[in-house]
């Protein structure tokens, strides 16, 4: 399904000219070579796009990145083998730049080998060939010698950028014009394009486009996946011999043809170049893509935005103010029982039909692996996230939780490394796209979380609140939790929650404004949410302090409290409260601490 889905994707891009057309591919460059008519340099000017963006401090740093460029195709072969109009510095210059010193000696001599071998291809690619830039570059191809160049001023003012920068040509005045433009040399590109066969001219019945098709050997590299291979990765290869069988060898085993495998690698590069068709999801790479009629980025748009941390440009910014306000709409008509995929497609203006492919990728060795692929109509998506949405929504959220945020408050606040389970992650991404239970991990990890950082916020308190209610709808029983505090609520552990979170209000007041190094919270909340039989008499009994030092209107108004709630305990507290009483018992705290905090607001206004 993956292949056939890419070579679709890549006809509708083909249809809106958005793919890079046939003999030619993708190539990131910083840097402009300036040449001057007789081939020496002028100057090396820096290519690269500079950006701004904010650390986790708040402060603005700038970030230069590449600009991408469409250059004649790129050889992939790891052996020596030069590109017609070579990016890479070793093939251009053939020096190497070790202990801040160019030279062009190295142990194997693949330097020397490698710049012999761009003057020869490009000196043969160009020959007949008459203009003022291919002239240019013809002379310095004829007149660049490696060991009287190691103390060019142009190099040595890139220092140790050399070694990983991408170059392309350009005549010194006129940087807006490349050599690869020059209609002579896309004339001959045109020429010499490959054919549409394989090397040996091997045809089987293609397993993508069903027709007997030249069958593809090798398939082309994959780039842009989060720890891959930098020289790029295959999706479809074969190595080991046991992968073989009817006496075919490599990728003849997948039958899938030259043409197929030029669609879907093509189109796959695209997606991975852009940054609104994927997310990273910790070791694995998330891609995305619409198809149906025209490439709809309106829905890759909205689905960026809802599952990656896209703030840091006002572009970005805006794309996240229309999303909230998409979903927020959404989730109003959820609430009110009339959500519909009709509706969603009026309020987002996108065809309910349109499908939508989300695909994980994990490099492994050489290969991908793929570690999911899901199918559905958008609609259905934007469906199932509204529902997440309505499920999170607790007291205290007054906007859509987007994945990202929810993913940081898995771990600590105060952690360096912010590293979680890949399982985990993947097991809550599908629970959204499905409207499904949500994954079991999630609940231990947040009441694990709460515990240990003794802090509990809107979203961790939503994330629970959505795990415990999922888990009754699915076995067709009463959702317990409500939005805001419920004082119906006779559960065991929710009452202890409440209750646990007026004993800590009461001995906040009793300080009357006086700062505390240890509240009950800090001392008893773990144990309290574990164990409340071992906990609460104690806790009562310190609350006797606690409530005398009160005025006698706040005596009156929390003892009364306290007694109303304990008066729905069954006899005597619970001596243990499994994981699910566990995340009911922090609800319960959360509800009441943000009825206090209304109630304050409310008087202070």
């Amino acid at each position: 399904m993956l292949i056939s889905a890419l070579c679709e994707y890549y006809d509708e891009l083909a249809k809106e000219g958005k793919v890079v057309p046939e003999g030619y591919s993708e190539q990131d460059v910083h840097y402009l070579i300036a040449l001057k008519p007789d081939g020496t340099i002028d100057d090396i000017i820096d290519y690269r796009i500079k950006t701004t963006h904010k650390d986790k401090k708040g402060k603005v740093k700038e970030q230069f990145a590449p600009r991408s460029i469409t250059l004649p195709q790129r050889t992939e072969k790891t052996s020596i083998d030069s590109n017609i109009i070579e990016h890479r510095p070793l093939y251009i210059f053939g020096l190497n730049f070790e202990k801040n010193v160019f030279t062009p000696d190295d142990k194997t001599n693949k330097a020397r080998k490698s710049h012999e071998a761009f003057v020869k291809a490009n000196l043969e690619f160009i020959d007949g060939m008459d203009s003022p830039l291919i002239n240019a570059y013809r002379n310095f191809i004829l007149n660049w010698i490696p060991e009287n160049e190691m103390d060019n001023h142009a190099l040595i003012a890139l220092g140790k950028e050399y070694k990983n920068a991408y170059f392309a040509f350009c005549l010194s005045g006129y940087p807006e014009h490349l050599i690869q433009d020059e209609p002579k040399i896309k004339d001959k590109i045109t020429v010499l394009k490959a054919d549409n066969v394989s090397d040996d001219g091997q045809k089987s019945q293609c397993a993508v486009m069903g027709e007997e098709l030249p069958i593809a050997r090798i398939h082309s590299k994959i780039n842009g996946i989060a720890g891959g291979l930098s020289s790029g990765t295959v999706l479809i290869g074969y190595k080991a011999s046991a992968g073989c069988s009817y006496g075919n060898e490599q990728s003849y085993n997948s039958n899938i043809s030259v043409e197929a495998m030029k669609k879907y690698t093509t189109a796959l590069n695209s997606l991975l170049s852009e940054k609104k068709h994927k997310t990273i999801i910790d070791d694995t790479t998330v891609v995305y893509w619409a198809t149906g009629g025209s490439v709809n980025n309106d829905c890759c748009d909205l689905f960026n935005s809802f599952f990656n941390d896209t703030t840091n440009s006002e572009e970005d910014k805006m794309d996240i103010s229309q999303t909230d306000q998409m979903l927020s709409d959404t989730f109003n008509l959820a609430r009110e029982g009339r959500i519909t995929r009709e509706r969603i497609s009026d309020l987002t203006g996108i065809d309910e039909n349109i499908d939508f492919y989300i695909v994980g990728f994990k490099p492994n060795s050489s290969r991908l692996a793929l570690k999911f692929i899901y199918r559905r109509r958008f609609a259905d998506i934007l469906f199932s996230i509204a529902k997440h949405q309505e499920d999170m929504y607790i007291t205290g959220i007054k906007k859509s939780v987007p994945f990202w945020i929810l993913k940081k408050e898995l771990v600590s606040p105060k952690a360096n490394n912010l590293s979680i389970d890949a399982s985990l992650l993947s097991a809550v991404f599908k629970s959204i796209l499905y409207s499904s239970p949500y994954p079991n991990y999630l609940l231990s990890t947040l009441v694990s979380r709460v515990k240990t950082d003794q802090y509990i916020n809107a979203v961790r308190a939503g994330a629970i609140k959505a795990y415990i209610n999922r888990q009754a709808r699915a076995v067709n029983k009463k959702e317990e939790l409500t939005v805001a505090l419920d004082i119906n609520n006779t559960n065991q552990a929710y009452l202890c929650g409440r209750l646990f979170a007026v004993l800590e209000k009461i001995q906040r007041i009793s300080l009357n404004g006086n700062e505390i190094n240890r509240t009950i919270k800090d001392a008893y909340f773990a144990s309290a949410a574990s164990k409340p039989s071992l906990v609460f008499p104690k806790l009562l009994s310190l609350s006797q302090n606690h409530i005398k030092k009160l005025n006698d209107g706040n005596k009156v108004f929390y003892s009364k409290m306290v007694q109303e709630i304990i008066s729905k305990i069954d006899g005597e507290f619970p001596d243990t409260l499994m994981l699910t009483d566990q995340g009911k018992f922090m609800i319960g705290y959360y509800h009441q601490v943000q009825a206090f905090f209304e109630k304050n607001n409310k008087e202070e206004n």
